[in-house]
C-alpha cells in the first residue's frame, strides 16, 4: 500500500502535476458507430427469432446504450477543452485524470491527447482485466492494486469532479466523494453530474433529504451540466467564488 501511494506521488511530482480534474464515467458508454453496430447486431438478431426473451432484452439495453453515445464525444470535448485551457507554457493544471479504462474513460484522456496536453490513467486490477485506454500520458499510466490507495489520488489534488452516467464504479466513487464533502474530509470543490435526466431516474437525492437521512443544504454538494461548456464554466464559478 505504501509502494502504490508512494511510487505515484513520486511521478506527479516528476510530472509537474499541480491539480487534477478527475472524469467518472461508464465503459459501456462507448462512440456512436460502436453502439449503432451493437444496435444493428441486436436487430438482426431479434428477427431472426422474435420469440426470444434474451434477444428482446439485448435490443432494449442497445437502444439504451446508443440513446447515451453522445456522453462519449462530450466527455472527449471536455477533455480537449480543459487541457487546452490549462495546461498552457508547461504548466500542469487541471490534469484530466480518469480511471484508465474504455468508455468515458478513455474518451477524457482522448481528449487531452488530441490536443497534445498530459493526461492520467489509474487502472485497477480486477477479475476482468481492464486494459488501459492508448490515450493515457505512458508516464502517467498507474495499475493500482488497492481501490483505497487509488481513491486517495482521485481526490489529493482534484479542483473537480465530473460524474457521467455510469454503474456501481461510477456510483462508488461518486458517493466516496460527496460523503468526504459533507463531512468536510476534502477541500471543496465541485462535483458536477452530467444528464440529469439519466442522474433524476437513478438517484432521488431529494427522497434523501425528504427522509430526513441527508440535510438539505447536502443537495448543494452538487450541482448538474449538460454539455462541455457548462461543466468547464461550473468549475470556474465555484473556484472563483471560493
Amino acid at each position: 500500500m505504501q509502494l502504490e501511494l508512494l511510487k505515484a506521488e513520486k511521478i506527479f511530482q516528476q510530472e509537474g502535476v499541480r491539480s487534477t480534474v478527475v472524469v467518472f464515467g461508464g465503459t459501456q458508454l462507448i462512440p456512436e458507430d460502436q453502439s449503432q453496430a451493437r444496435l444493428l447486431a441486436a436487430e438482426a438478431a431479434l428477427e431472426a427469432d422474435p420469440d426470444d426473451a434474451p434477444a428482446q432484452r439485448e435490443l432494449r439495453i442497445a437502444q439504451r446504450v446508443h440513446a447515451k453515445s453522445h456522453y462519449y464525444e462530450s466527455a472527449r470535448e471536455f477533455g480537449k477543452m480543459v487541457s487546452s485551457k490549462c495546461q498552457i507554457d508547461g504548466e500542469c493544471e487541471y490534469v484530466v485524470m480518469t480511471g484508465g479504462g474504455p468508455g468515458i474513460m478513455e474518451a477524457a484522456n482522448r481528449g487531452a491527447y488530441e490536443v497534445g496536453a498530459k493526461s492520467i490513467g489509474l487502472n485497477i486490477i480486477l477479475p476482468e482485466e481492464q486494459h488501459p485506454n492508448p490515450y493515457i500520458t505512458p508516464e502517467l499510466c498507474f495499475q493500482f492494486h488497492y481501490f483505497a490507495i487509488r481513491k486517495f489520488h482521485f481526490l489529493l489534488r482534484a479542483k473537480a469532479l465530473v460524474i457521467y452516467p455510469g454503474g456501481f464504479g461510477t456510483l462508488d466513487e461518486l458517493f466516496d466523494s460527496l460523503t468526504l464533502r459533507q463531512v468536510e474530509r476534502m477541500q471543496p470543490i465541485p462535483i458536477i453530474l452530467v444528464g440529469q435526466d439519466y442522474w433524476d431516474r437513478i438517484v432521488n437525492f431529494q427522497a434523501l433529504a425528504d427522509e430526513g437521512v441527508i440535510r438539505d443544504r447536502h443537495l448543494g454538494l452538487f450541482e448538474y451540466a449538460e454539455t462541455p461548456d457548462e461543466i468547464w464554466q461550473r468549475i470556474v464559478d465555484f473556484h472563483a467564488n471560493n
